[in-house]
């Protein structure tokens, strides 16, 4: 496995910034060169993000043939931000800012204030279903201004998601819902975000039949909807890859586990400890013992000063989300903390291109494309007049056209 370090030149923030900055919004970093490139003294009437949770670009080579649609619209490999998890991704995505100036590490993240590790979209007290406060902690000490916001102080921003308010229920009620706001009226921003296929993922692991199938399908929708769309750009990422894991349990090594103040947090792939007093030589001595295959182990000022979790301007609270050391994972391992913690066959936040690389991929609706074939010598249709999927086949070759 390819150990892959995270580039905030060359990722899923640069895109955000492109897109702020041509709805006349600040940006916060540079924007992404080859979306740049194509707003650049352009007019679309809709700018339209889709975001497909898991759809890592290893992932998609896997599971989707090279002229599958997707495919043939990618433009480039981008990367994901650290870890590479979808609560630090996405609301990376949302906010135009790095984790380290969101404070949103991970799906399970410790407060300081409130001496709890909780889990960030659930607001729940972590591996339980028992709220951690009556009001949402991720809001209250994370707040950030989001892109919809931002781009409707001057145009039209919309989001749609498959919880909260207004949530749609399938792929195909999102699409339409998608194609519904293209045609209003006025310039507008769309951002549209899919949990698949990394629920799946999650459940049966990368190799299952069922994820090839979920690629195809995702790949026909995105095609179907891209074919109806007018004025439009859409832009398709990730937020991460997957890869299939196995799990270490941390209850099981009875003398590493006897030094940690609390719960692991973050990440099972990207896990903070903190340790008790006095004793962070002995873990250190420990963790290697066991561990060092599979992981890297970072310190709280390695952390920081490898900027693992971005640049710009620090959190006033990330220092406090952090404990003394940081594992990263760069095989297929990942840590639980007792039986009681969550166990699934395909995870992501680790250091590897399986996880790191997500596709960037473009359609310009004002540039479809279409093949006119004329059958001159009588050779382009079968004897029942009709084209064979050979010659289909030839004729959608990336050299022939591009859709």
């Amino acid at each position: 496995m390819k150990t892959l370090f995270p580039n905030y030149n060359n990722g899923l923030n640069n895109v955000t910034n492109a897109i702020l900055k041509y709805f006349d919004c600040e940006s916060y970093h540079e924007p992404l060169k080859e979306l740049e490139e194509v707003l650049s003294g352009q007019d679309y009437k809709n700018i339209i993000l889709i975001l497909y949770d898991g759809m890592g670009s290893n992932l998609l080579a896997k599971h989707l043939e090279e002229n599958s649609f997707l495919r043939k619209q990618k433009i480039k490999d981008i990367h994901s931000v650290f870890p590479a998890t979808t609560t630090a991704a996405t609301t990376s995505v949302l906010s135009g800012l790095n984790p380290n100036e969101h404070g949103w590490l991970g799906w399970d993240l410790y407060f300081k204030e409130e001496d709890k590790i909780v889990t960030m979209f659930l607001n729940t007290l972590k591996d339980s279903e028992i709220k951690a406060s009556d009001v949402n902690l991720a809001q209250k000490y994370y707040p950030y201004t989001s892109i919809i916001e931002r781009i409707n102080q001057k145009y039209k921003a919309y989001q749609l998601m498959p919880f909260r308010e207004k949530a749609f229920h399938s792929l195909e009620e999102m699409n339409e819902r998608i194609l519904n706001y293209s045609k209003e009226e006025g310039k507008k921003f769309i951002y549209a975000y899919y949990d698949e296929p990394d629920h799946t993922l999650h459940e049966v692991g990368t190799d299952a039949p069922k994820i090839k199938e979920l690629f195809q399908t995702i790949n026909d929708s995105t095609e179907k909807l891209c074919g109806e769309l007018e004025e439009s750009l859409v832009i398709i990422i990730a937020d991460h890859g997957h890869i299939n894991c196995e799990a270490i349990t941390l209850s099981e090594y009875e003398d590493l586990f006897s030094l940690l103040e609390r719960d692991i947090s973050i990440e099972g792939r990207a896990c903070n400890f903190f340790i008790k007093t006095g004793k962070q030589e002995e873990f250190v001595t420990l963790f290697h013992q066991y561990f060092k295959e599979d992981f890297l182990l970072y310190s709280k000022e390695q952390v920081k000063k490898e900027k693992l979790f971005g640049t710009g301007k620090e959190h006033l609270k990330f220092d406090g989300s952090l404990g003394d050391f940081l594992a990263l994972a760069i095989t297929n391992k990942y840590f639980r903390y007792n039986e009681n913690s969550i166990d699934l066959k395909s995870m992501h936040a680790g250091m590897t291109e399986d996880e790191i690389l997500v596709p960037f991929i473009l359609y310009d609706c004002k540039k479809k494309y279409k093949l006119i074939a004329l059958d001159l010598d009588d050779t382009l249709l079968n004897s029942n007049h009709e084209v064979t999927p050979e010659t289909k086949k030839a004729l959608n070759e990336k050299s022939f056209i591009k859709m």
